[in-house]
């Protein structure tokens, strides 16, 4: 059974870093695209970051040049290096395959983790 357990988040300040975790049990993303996705209180969950299996990342442009995804592939673990974060940032963070949004209601999730940025 696949299991996505992502970590990292807390609180920090505007301008701060914080990087984040998914760890994947199972072949979720044997040989796919991972990506990064998050919710905000009131809002709609929204693709961040993705990277291919090869390791060729994508980003939407509001974090465009402030994250960086990356991916261990030995370790079935991703990782996003989130620079110069700011209250817009807040938000609880998944992580996941590379998804249409008309799937998002119909897929497994794992817990998420909170990013707080607040003075």
């Amino acid at each position: 059974q696949v299991q996505l357990v992502e970590s990292g988040g807390g609180l920090v300040q505007p301008g701060g870093p914080l990087r984040l975790s998914c760890a994947a049990s199972g072949s979720i993303f044997i040989g796919k695209a991972m990506a990064w996705y998050r919710q905000a209180p009131g809002k709609q969950r929204e693709f961040v970051a993705g990277i291919t299996s090869g390791g060729v990342p994508n980003y939407t442009v509001s974090v465009r040049g402030r994250l960086t995804n990356s991916r261990d592939n030995a370790k079935n673990t991703g990782y996003l290096k989130m620079n110069s974060l700011n209250p817009e940032d807040t938000a609880i963070y998944y992580c996941n395959t590379v998804l249409l949004r008309a799937e998002y209601g119909s897929v497994y999730w794992g817990q998420g983790t909170q990013v707080t940025v607040s003075s």
